[in-house]
């Protein structure tokens, strides 16, 4: 694909992509909103991208960053979670940000085959779900959404697809991979719900996007030991497994009390 047509793609399925979990995520609630986010719909494309330019090999590395990078996520879930209790979501959404870009700078320093660091990334994800706050009574009120909110969200998700992948080739598949999967749409989702319907909504989106990364964490791990041997047969394979886990890590969230 020529760097006009892999540009056209980008502009045209990320915003479809980020409006339609937008949209979702409206219909059944914060929490459910949190849990779809876990698919990378960002981060997805993103390794998609990369695979076409500069190739395979070099978007391999990169997924087993982004796999990596769920620690990091993680750790934004539970900082904001843990400041909305006391702040409102300005200063929540710095401190998740700061826990982001210090879990990612110790995740750049450790590096270990990507099976090995999808078991730690199952371990993280799962002290980080009974590390998060209580559950409070979620609101049922409807969220007025202004009219620019959609649009931004998918403008901003595209902006920041377009950017990463051009830089990419600059930061190096490593830092590139675990910078993609920064909570962008995660932060907007709790933000709005924060200000809108208080701390306990946002802790709820941020406790489903927990779930939700279990299917992320393996939809990269597929990435990362596949790609070299071909695009179609990996992004079909993790999307295969993805959405298995996604089932799978909603039933049990329900049963457990976590979403």
């Amino acid at each position: 694909m020529n760097p006009a047509g892999a540009l056209a793609l980008k502009l045209v399925l990320t915003p479809v992509l980020v409006g339609a979990a937008s949209l979702a995520g409206r219909r059944w609630g914060s929490a459910v909103g949190g849990w779809l986010i876990g698919i990378p719909f960002t981060s997805g494309p993103i390794a998609f991208f990369l695979a076409l330019t500069p190739g395979p090999r070099f978007a391999a590395e990169a997924a087993a960053g982004i796999m990596a990078g769920a620690a990091s996520q993680a750790m934004f879930c539970l900082a904001y979670a843990w400041a909305a209790q006391r702040a409102r979501w300005p200063q929540s959404l710095i401190a998740a940000t700061v826990a982001f870009l210090a879990a990612t700078v110790l995740l750049d320093l450790f590096i270990a085959p990507a099976p090995a660091m999808f078991v730690v990334m199952l371990l993280v994800l799962v002290v980080s779900l009974f590390l998060m706050p209580g559950q409070s009574i979620a609101s049922t009120a409807n969220i007025a959404y202004p009219h620019w909110d959609l649009p931004a969200r998918m403008a901003v998700a595209t902006v920041f697809v377009v950017a990463l992948t051009a830089a990419a080739p600059l930061l190096g598949p490593r830092l590139a991979g675990l910078l993609a999967p920064f909570p962008l749409y995660g932060a907007v989702l709790a933000g709005f719900a924060h200000r809108i319907q208080g701390a306990g909504q946002a802790v709820a989106v941020l406790r489903g996007l927990l779930l939700g990364l279990f299917a992320f964490a393996s939809f990269f791990l597929v990435l990362a030991v596949i790609l070299p041997t071909g695009i179609a047969v990996a992004f079909g394979s993790a999307i295969a497994v993805a959405l298995g886990v996604q089932g799978a890590s909603f039933v049990a969230g329900r049963r457990w009390g976590l979403a």
